[in-house]
């Protein structure tokens, strides 16, 4: 599914060259359910960012189904983020003046909603627990139903492959838990490939894919 190629990203503060990832090599397969994993600065949010097409590598390349993300024009670049690849954030990015099922509508509402649409986004806000609470806004819900919207928002488009950055990262223990839970059931169901950045190896199970980063690099 994906094939990193002696990926590196540096960035530029003034004088001073930061180097995010120092030639990343590593394969995630189609359909895994894949943890990136390393402490704060190892590089495994920019990475994740660069799979996405958020960001463009300094040197190297990542293929996705046998496409160079590098390649890719602008154009092309905007249709795989709205259409291939469904993101789920740490901060959950709902906003405030939406409901439940609005919020998950929101990459649609500048192409139009129809009523087959809403009525996916409705049973996937139900698949996820949420069938008392579609028309509450943010502020009405907890922090682990917020993220169970940004979960349903990011597989309402069915994409190919699900970015998460630390997406039990503002939950306790146990809410974190019941969102992998949910996760990880849909991932099961659609197929799709999940890749997972974290600090925390608690959710991980022996069927996993793990990508273990330090300093830019993947560890043995």
């Amino acid at each position: 599914m994906i094939e990193l190629q002696d990926v590196a990203k540096t960035h530029h503060r003034g004088e001073t060259a930061v180097h995010a990832l120092r030639g990343v090599t590593a394969t995630i397969p189609e359909g895994s359910f894949t943890f990136i994993l390393g402490p704060s600065g190892s590089g495994k949010s920019t990475l994740l960012y660069l799979m996405g097409a958020l960001d463009a590598p300094t040197a190297g390349d990542i293929v996705v189904d046998g496409h160079s993300i590098n390649e890719m024009p602008d154009s092309a670049k905007d249709s795989y983020r709205r259409d291939d690849v469904g993101f789920i954030f740490q901060s959950f990015n709902l906003l405030k003046n939406l409901n439940a099922v609005d919020n998950a509508l929101v990459p649609y509402l500048p192409r139009g909603v129809n009523g087959e649409l809403k009525s996916r986004a409705v049973e996937l806000l139900k698949r996820v627990g949420l069938e008392n609470r579609i028309d509450h806004t943010p502020n009405q819900l907890s922090g682990g139903e917020q993220q169970r919207v940004a979960i349903a928002r990011a597989l309402l488009k069915d994409p190919k492959l699900i970015l998460a950055d630390e997406p039990t990262g503002e939950l306790d223990s146990k809410t974190g838990a019941e969102v992998f839970g949910y996760l990880r059931d849909l991932h099961a169901e659609r197929k799709s490939t999940v890749v997972v950045v974290t600090h925390d190896q608690s959710h991980l199970t022996s069927g996993d894919t793990v990508l273990r980063m330090r300093d830019g690099r993947i560890e043995e």
